[in-house]
């Protein structure tokens, strides 16, 4: 009996349809340093640098030095490219964890090491799993990169995006806020945007190694056609403006982390947030950053009282960051509360794992007691609660992490008529971190066509329009007060409207028709061949 393609791991064959070129490039070990490469130079399309061409020509080369590997061979790239693209994207954990967590320097590495080779994971068992689907790969390779590949990318960048609370930095759609594919983000998401990009990839790689002009030139027309389509969609709103703009400010006090909690420090934070809000009377909205309040709810009611009093004899509204301990229950949470005419609060519910909470506590809680890693107890807020009624409109409200999480911002809407988010990136001291946040902010307010105020406590402190263009933004690690106007909006987008689901339907869909073709081919052939 004939056995069938092995996934043993045997050296890459070539193939008529293979530029030579090709296969020398992406034999042995220099395919495997390549791909570590093209990972590598994938988290310079996002912010701070933004060359979001990038975010195209990476996955372009992992798609080409995946094709024809057998699924062992394939995981290994993929874990690779992995290692490149987040050990570049996301090391800053490392800066929270030594400068401003209390943990050592080689506990700091080796946590840093663990998370940045778990996350890697996630496009090597993508290689793994297409290649297992695509067998025979290279009897149509075009079908490959232009549906499987990209088609299993944007799934693969979902399941990161909710797996053990999910983690959705880096996520390919968050490069092109300012590229010709934002049209779509009101439309189907960033996901959406990611699976546009991931597309495109496919095309430049099918055209690396097509051998025919007419095929080469109807990708090209192709690409043309998707995204002109999008530069298009840029031109449409699906929302409109409701009542009159708002002038708003927001308050950056730039209170170093590692001195943030100092007893010392408690009496001139609050004198500094004081002095820079009575400067600002004269703005309908002002708002506070992340736990800008250093002091529990109940400890600081005296002071919060007199503060409210002062905003409603100025009729100004204000949203302060502060934590907020229920005494009934003895739970405390991460918090905003509005102040004017009338008192309210947001509880943050997306709490971050091993910062804020403690996951699998039973299992979990010697070995951080050991490892001497600082924990946080917060508590959940629910899932769904009410916008916040400010300044006489109604304000979604997300704290730090929080804004990540495209599907679950959407829950405020369509009552929600702007959206404010607070944080306190001095966690990420000068990394690029606070940069890469206040770039998935913008694609917030892309999805949405909702304004977003975003006060940070150390910067990146922005006013952000419906179109996710940053209209104002404070300069970073200064104390500051930022000043503008924005437009409430009424209305849905269709991504507002449906979440994820339209975007992963068509992935799933695509990935399901490039593996039926991919059989009737593989078929046709066995056929031929007998």
């Amino acid at each position: 009996m004939v056995q069938p393609f092995s996934a043993v791991d045997l050296p890459r064959p070539s193939s008529p349809e293979e530029p030579r070129w090709l296969t020398a490039l992406g034999e042995g070990w220099r395919g495997d340093l390549l791909a570590l490469i093209s990972g590598a130079i994938l988290p310079f399309a996002f912010a701070p640098l933004d060359v979001f061409p990038l975010a195209v020509i990476a996955p372009a080369l992992l798609f080409l030095l995946w094709l024809g590997l057998t699924p062992r061979r394939a995981f290994r790239r993929g874990y690779g490219f992995g290692l490149g693209m987040f050990g570049t994207g996301v090391n800053w954990v490392f800066v929270s964890m030594y400068e401003f967590g209390g943990v050592s320097m080689p506990l700091s590495l080796f946590l840093t090491s663990v998370f940045v080779s778990f996350l890697a994971l996630f496009p090597a068992l993508l290689g793994y799993c297409l290649m297992r689907l695509a067998t025979r790969i290279r009897s149509a390779p075009g079908l490959t990169l232009i549906l499987l590949f990209p088609a299993g990318w944007v799934l693969c960048e979902w399941i990161r995006g909710w797996f053990l609370t999910g983690f959705p930095w880096l996520s390919l759609g968050y490069s092109q806020v300012n590229s010709p594919l934002a049209g779509l983000a009101p439309l189907i998401g960033v996901y959406g945007v990611s699976l546009a990009v991931a597309v495109t990839a496919g095309c430049v790689a099918t055209l690396a190694v097509a051998r025919h002009r007419r095929q080469s030139a109807a990708l090209v027309v192709a690409l043309l056609a998707l995204w002109s389509a999008a530069a298009l969609l840029n031109t449409l709103y699906w929302t409109q403006p409701v009542g009159t703009p708002l002038l708003v400010t927001l308050l950056q006090g730039d209170i170093p982390q590692d001195l943030k909690w100092r007893n010392e420090l408690r009496q001139p934070t609050l004198e500094l947030y004081t002095k820079l809000t009575e400067e600002h009377w004269d703005s309908q909205l002002v708002v506070w950053p992340e736990s800008a309040l250093p002091d529990m709810y109940h400890e600081a009611k005296d002071f919060i009282d007199s503060l409210a009093e002062k905003a409603r004899a100025h009729n100004t509204d204000l949203l302060i960051g502060l934590l907020y301990d229920d005494l009934d229950t003895g739970r405390y949470y991460n918090s905003m509360v509005g102040l004017g005419r009338s008192r309210q609060f947001y509880h943050k519910h997306h709490l971050v794992p091993f910062t804020e909470y403690l996951p699998m506590q039973s299992v979990l809680g010697g070995i951080v007691d050991f490892m001497q890693v600082p924990m946080s107890d917060f508590s959940k807020g629910a899932a769904r609660q009410p916008p916040l009624a400010v300044a006489g409109q109604k304000a979604g409200i997300s704290i730090c992490y929080e804004d990540a999480f495209g599907e679950e911002l959407i829950r405020a809407l369509p009552a929600a008529t702007f959206l404010v988010n607070v944080s306190n990136d001095a966690w990420f001291g000068h990394s690029i971190a606070p940069r890469q946040h206040l770039q998935i902010a913008q694609m917030r307010a892309l999805e949405t066509e909702r304004p977003l105020l975003r006060a940070t406590n150390t910067g990146m402190t922005a006013i952000i329009d419906a179109r996710g263009r940053i209209q104002a933004e404070a300069p970073q690690f200064t104390v500051a007060a930022l000043t503008g106007e924005i437009q409430p909006m009424q209305g849905m987008t269709p991504y507002a409207r449906f979440g994820n689901y339209p975007v992963v339907v068509l992935a799933s869909g695509l990935l399901l028709a490039g593996g039926w073709q991919m059989r009737r081919k593989r078929h046709r052939s066995l056929r031929r061949g007998l």
